[in-house]
């Protein structure tokens, strides 16, 4: 079975994790914990001070210097690399070997990121993957996206899986007003899905549409590749579309879809069934929630 690959981010940059079956935990890439407490934008020079600070550790008996695993993560050139990991306990002892606001921080983001309502909801679409349940899903339909929300959100949010009564806003703009809200989803769902454009064109109004309290983007990324899996047999890559991007076609595609087609095409793949794809781009869909 493939590996389960994990990636986190703080202050917009990536901590790898891998999940350590036998051990029943995850582990972290140090070089990339070494880059987020040094702000170091040069995976070179990270991996270099590590090798340093490996060094000096050893040196001074502390246990880990010594104490490192080390596994195949990809790598910024694209290729498998070995590369030391650490469990938990482990990265936090390293980060309090750098005295500063931020590994203060990278701690107390480390520590409770996965105990929020969005931590809690990630791991449930980490789940999904391997659950029956993402077999019995409606594709294209409004139960289906509303059974997603509900796998994700369900015992984390009262209002999980249901269309929501109030209006929102986001940014200054609109969604649909809650009274018109069923005939908009009537609409949305009879939109025809036959090809790539009419099923970002479906995508688009359900943005629009936005029909739950919290937790939409989320929800409809993983309706538009269920969609894109059924009727092309591709599905977006999210991994390759940087956050900025995507937030900013997202905006724009409510008067012009044209910069989130040419996004979402340039992502597209056909690994439909590999599990790292997955993974990744839930990763990345969390993470473009983040504020």
């Amino acid at each position: 079975m493939p590996e389960k690959i994990s990636i986190r981010f703080f202050d917009d940059r990536e901590v790898r994790a891998v999940w350590d079956d036998e051990n029943s935990r995850w582990l972290f890439s140090v070089i990339d914990i070494v880059a987020v407490l040094r702000n170091e934008d040069d995976y070179q020079k990270a991996r270099n001070y590590w090798k340093y600070l490996k060094a000096k550790l050893k040196k001074e008996g502390n246990q880990l210097g010594s104490d490192t695993t080390q596994l195949k993560l990809l790598a910024p050139d694209g290729k498998r690399r070995l590369t030391n990991v650490m469990s938990y306990d482990q990265i936090i002892a390293l980060a309090k070997e750098f005295p500063s606001k931020q590994a203060n921080r990278f701690i107390e983001w480390f520590t409770y990121s996965d105990e929020t309502i969005d931590g809690k909801s990630k791991t449930k679409a980490y789940e999904l993957w391997e659950s029956s349940f993402m077999d019995s899903i409606e594709v294209g339909t409004v139960k289906g996206l509303k059974q997603i929300h509900g796998y994700l959100f369900g015992g984390l949010y009262d209002f999980a899986g249901q269309i929501r009564t109030k209006n929102i806003a986001k940014g200054g703009f609109q969604f649909a007003m809650a009274q018109y809200l069923d005939r908009s989803l009537t609409i949305i769902e009879k939109m025809p899905e036959n090809s790539f454009e009419q099923i970002v064109d479906k995508y688009i109004e359900m943005n629009v549409a936005h029909p739950f309290m919290e937790g939409n983007g989320r929800s409809t990324r993983i309706w538009l590749n269920m969609m894109l899996k059924k009727r092309l047999g591709l599905c977006v890559d999210w991994s390759k579309i940087n956050k900025r991007d995507y937030l900013d076609s997202m905006k724009k595609s409510v008067a012009d879809g044209t910069n989130i087609k040419n996004l979402l095409k340039g992502a597209l793949t056909d690994k439909i069934d590999d599990r790292e794809i997955f993974m990744k781009g839930i990763d990345y869909s969390y993470y473009y929630e983040e504020n």
